[in-house]
């Protein structure tokens, strides 16, 4: 098959969309097919088998698109549908893989060339715009009919997680498919390439943050919380990893105002290839998220690790965790300290939590398992998709946690 590959970010960056779009490359490589990738003007060039990368030369401006909406994405989605027209004109392709906002690329093309195309769902794009801009409320009947559309027009739909499973088999009953983040690490263990409390002088308990600093991710709540617990417990410190310079700026501000700037530790990005050693060093990880319905990919890689989670009683995180996995609080600084605070105490707590959760990555959301579903939806593509997928038996895990 020929498969033409849309994803509207820069790429690769090591951040959650980025490492999906590799996972699907790293998979359908290795399958024979010729792939075409078309995507923004910045990033590292990673090389798979069988795949070709082309990128939009967008306007000089446009530099350091960030993840969400913004003029600059905006401007070089523009640049990637002239890309895309290009393509399509100049060579058949037997489906589009499209990624996020590139769907409606997508459907243009299904009604000028009728080439078909799988909707990579990686978020609601109307609730996402209505997240960030309030007043975009007042005609959310217009950007669901417009998500809507995008969904009953694509021959397969990928969500990556069963909120946006629900809003999607609104529109599309047959043709879904629930592809889950997966680890970053596929082995669990790796040796520790480095010491974290020698090189931070730190003596006592360990908290770490992974990922973005982007105001849905709770840092302000995770720095409020972690204020309260160092009132009864001063020997314990917080590490962040991740986030762009001026976020950092930021959040060291809102530490010092806080009073805690002594034991929050910010290291800034580190490789995806030392994620595993990261997590090995902490005692306690936190995913303080409070809004979206996306499961942020980091929480794959936290259960993994065998290192207690204290993450925020929200959908996000509750469509794959439990209280058998996970610490779940409300996501207030009151709630989020007192689960810190419960396990910090009990050392059969975070054991019991620790065992449980890496259970659950082995029986459900393994490599091997997202592997084998994506050849069974391109396997499904291959012969025609006329029947629907789940009669064709690529289905997805179950929504409820079992361990």
């Amino acid at each position: 098959m020929r498969i033409l590959l849309l994803a509207p970010h820069p790429f690769y960056q090591e951040r959650g969309t980025p490492i999906a779009v590799s996972l699907i490359l790293q998979v359908i490589s290795k399958r024979g097919d010729e792939v075409k990738v078309l995507t923004f003007h910045e990033g590292q060039t990673p090389v798979y088998p069988g795949v070709t990368i082309k990128r939009i030369s967008p306007w000089s401006f446009a530099r350091g698109i960030r993840p969400g909406f913004s003029l600059k994405k905006l401007v070089c989605d523009a640049f990637l549908f002239v890309k895309v027209l290009q393509c399509v004109f100049r060579k058949h392709y037997d489906v589009v893989h499209a990624v996020e906002e590139s769907v409606f690329m997508a459907l243009m093309v299904k009604w000028l060339v009728r080439i078909p195309y799988i909707y990579d769902m990686d978020s609601s794009l109307a609730q996402q715009m209505m997240e960030k801009y309030a007043w975009l409320s007042k005609i959310s009947f217009l950007l669901n009919a417009c998500e809507g559309m995008v969904i009953r027009h694509a021959r397969a739909v990928l969500p990556v997680c069963e909120a946006l499973s629900k809003i999607v088999q609104t529109y599309n009953q047959h043709n879904v498919m629930v592809l889950h983040d997966v680890p970053l690490s596929k082995d669990q263990g790796p040796p520790r390439c480095f010491s974290l409390k020698p090189e931070l002088g730190l003596e006592g308990s360990v908290v770490m943050y992974v990922g973005n600093l982007e105001h849905y991710q709770g840092i302000d709540l995770l720095l409020k919380s972690f204020a309260l617990v160092r009132n009864l417990d001063p020997h314990v410190d917080l590490v962040i990893i991740g986030g762009e310079e001026h976020d950092i700026v930021k959040y060291t501000k809102m530490a010092e105002g806080l009073e805690i700037h002594r034991c929050v530790h910010f290291q800034g990005p580190k490789p995806v290839e030392a994620l595993a050693s990261y997590l090995a060093e902490a005692d306690i990880l936190v995913s303080p998220r409070i809004s979206g319905n996306n499961t942020p990919m980091k929480v794959y890689s936290y259960l993994q690790s065998g290192v207690p989670v204290v993450a925020t009683n929200l959908l996000t995180h509750t469509q794959v965790m439990d209280e058998r996995v996970a610490e779940l609080v409300n996501p207030t600084p009151e709630g989020f300290s007192a689960g810190l605070l419960r396990l910090l105490n009990s050392d059969r707590l975070r054991g019991q939590l620790g065992m449980a959760a890496q259970e659950l990555i082995k029986a459900q959301f393994s490599y091997d398992a997202f592997s084998q579903k994506v050849n069974h939806l391109y396997d499904w593509v291959k012969t025609g998709g006329e029947t629907s997928l789940a009669s064709a038996g690529v289905f997805s895990p179950s929504p409820n946690p079992q361990v």
